[in-house]
């Protein structure tokens, strides 16, 4: 019984080691939702959190709203105040796959993905498909890629003072260099 008990524990052991984890906190996200002849409606985080598990493909990302910054101090105080409350709904979240992943035919040349899951925003939760480039470079695998989504399907409402001002599709960017843990 110790026998089994110990070649278990071996097993155990091998698959844990072999399944690397990658993660990053300095992953950068962007969205846009400008429209023509309008000040633009941009902002960028340069502190978001991600996972990939590259024995199995499963990937996730976690960033805080309150680190988008804008060009301009009020925007980032409306999108806070008003559109994300990032009071109530501090974070948003994606926790899903990249398709028929492979680690092992990973390289320098960067490989076209597909990444699908759950997009968490302002209390609601959409599934997602979204394209993607990823290399790996020595110890560091990179993901990158964008999507779009419609502000309406989290809820989130533009006041229609501004509605003209702002996109209704927002277009989403990230680049997140992930390194082993």
């Amino acid at each position: 019984m110790k026998k089994q008990i110990v070649i278990l524990l071996l097993f155990a052991g091998i698959f844990s080691v072999s399944a690397q984890k990658y993660a990053t906190k300095t992953g950068n996200l962007k969205f846009e939702a400008s429209v023509d002849s309008f000040e633009e409606v941009a902002a960028e985080n340069k502190n978001t959190s991600a996972i990939l598990d590259s024995g199995t493909g499963d990937f996730a990302v976690l960033t805080l709203l309150k680190g988008f910054r804008f060009k301009v101090a009020l925007m980032e105080e409306h999108f806070n105040e008003n559109y994300v409350e990032s009071d109530k709904f501090p974070k948003a979240s994606f926790k899903g796959k990249i398709e028929d992943f492979d680690a092992s035919k990973l390289s320098s040349t960067a490989k076209t993905v597909k990444i699908s899951g759950d997009l968490t925003l302002h209390g609601k939760t959409k599934k997602i498909t979204a394209n993607a480039k990823i290399i790996k470079l020595n110890d560091k695998i990179t993901v990158s890629g964008n999507f779009e989504v419609m502000a309406a399907d989290f809820n989130i409402e533009i006041p229609k003072l501004v509605s003209k001002k702002v996109a209704d599709k927002i277009k989403v960017s990230f680049s997140l260099p992930l390194t082993k843990m």
